[in-house]
């Protein structure tokens, strides 16, 4: 699958699916940063850092946000653009 076709895919998943994709990739790097290939060079040690800090990011206690919850969060933040 391209890059192109695969941003398409990505386009018509929900918020929810988005997080756990990007979720799934950033356990991947972190499994390669672990157990890199003998092919390949393991990456440094502030990128490990890095990552971990990302994955840290996307961890909360709170439930995934609703089309709808986006929707206002984007209204309010043009509102308050708007009254600069």
């Amino acid at each position: 699958m391209s890059l192109e076709q695969l941003n398409k895919e990505i386009s018509k998943l929900s918020p929810s699916e988005r997080l756990t994709l990007v979720n799934l990739i950033i356990q991947s790097l972190q499994h390669e940063l672990n157990y890199p290939d003998s092919n390949k060079e393991g990456l440094s040690t502030p990128k490990t850092g890095l990552i971990k800090k990302m994955r840290g990011y996307l961890q909360t206690d709170q439930a995934t946000p609703t089309d709808a919850d986006v929707k206002a969060m984007l209204e309010e933040r043009r509102v308050k653009k708007y009254l600069r």
